[in-house]
């Protein structure tokens, strides 16, 4: 996929939230109602296009998971966004279901990537240890956890998972792609009503990650592993059957950093390199 804009379009920025309960995940799909499906279909009965238009996304969500601050772009005809910016906003609000809104749309710089020039992935994962369960106005973004949990104790096994790693025994391996990422924070807080939010960043994630993660601190939370245990296993690099992956409904995609538009050029060709860590082999 080139980065170049095509002569005669432009560059469009849409920021977007979306709740993920009644999606199967961001990405197209044949037969399946997807968050991508929806807003390509708007787009093109909006702005009248005779093609789809389609959209490239910062992060691409699984089923159940929620969006607050997704970012996505799309290469509109110049004289169709011309006619049509100021008022798309509106007219995607009254074209889209209620599951999932367009909050800004902007003209972008033309190096933009809304996946590659990314810098930063913020996640949230919310839950609770109420001994009554979940709010039920919270239920379908709140994970009950039916064990007491310790913050400290998950803040203090957090800690070894910082950094950049090969994070082979959180990710779901994918044919050809490296597990190797940066984590840039991983901090859990308990609200004053009593809803544990774990707030997850990274320069990217890769598939299954931030819920792998969860769940291995969540079982130092509740006594069943040691905090030095999640550090353990990210050194051993492979999978471990006591790590599980919780459900998505407790994941919210927060928000998406990008550099200044000067850097944007070099972050898509950086982002695009496969990653090896300092000192590994080639082969």
């Amino acid at each position: 996929m080139s980065d170049e804009v095509s002569d005669g379009f432009v560059r469009v920025r849409l920021d977007l939230s979306y709740d993920g309960k009644d999606f199967s995940g961001w990405a197209r799909q044949r037969e399946q109602r997807t968050v991508q499906g929806e807003l390509e279909s708007a787009l093109r009965t909006v702005l009248r296009l005779s093609e789809p238009a389609e959209l490239t996304v910062a992060g691409r969500t699984d089923s159940g998971v929620h969006a607050r601050g997704q970012v996505a772009h799309v290469d509109l005809p110049a004289e169709v966004w011309a006619e049509h910016s100021e008022k798309l906003l509106r007219r995607l609000a009254g074209r889209l279901p209620h599951d999932v809104r367009v909050w800004r749309v902007g003209e972008a710089p033309a190096a933009f990537n809304a996946r590659f020039s990314a810098i930063w992935r913020r996640y949230a994962y919310r839950v609770t240890d109420h001994v009554g369960g979940v709010d039920p106005l919270l239920r379908g973004h709140v994970l009950w956890h039916d064990w007491p949990l310790d913050v400290e104790a998950m803040n203090e096994a957090s800690v070894a998972l910082l950094g950049e790693h090969d994070f082979a025994a959180y990710c779901k391996r994918r044919e050809g792609a490296t597990t190797i990422r940066t984590l840039q924070r991983f901090r859990w807080e308990r609200g004053v009503d009593g809803v544990i939010t774990a707030s997850v960043r990274a320069d990217a994630f890769c598939h299954n990650m931030v819920r792998s993660l969860v769940g291995a601190l969540l079982f130092v939370g509740d006594g069943h592993r040691g905090v030095e245990w999640p550090g353990k296993v990210l050194a051993a690099g492979v999978r471990d059957s006591a790590v599980h992956v919780v459900r998505p409904h407790g994941l919210t995609l927060e928000e998406v950093g990008y550099p200044a538009d000067g850097e944007l050029a070099a972050r898509n060709l950086a982002a695009r390199n496969k990653r090896t860590l300092p000192g590994a082999g080639c082969c």
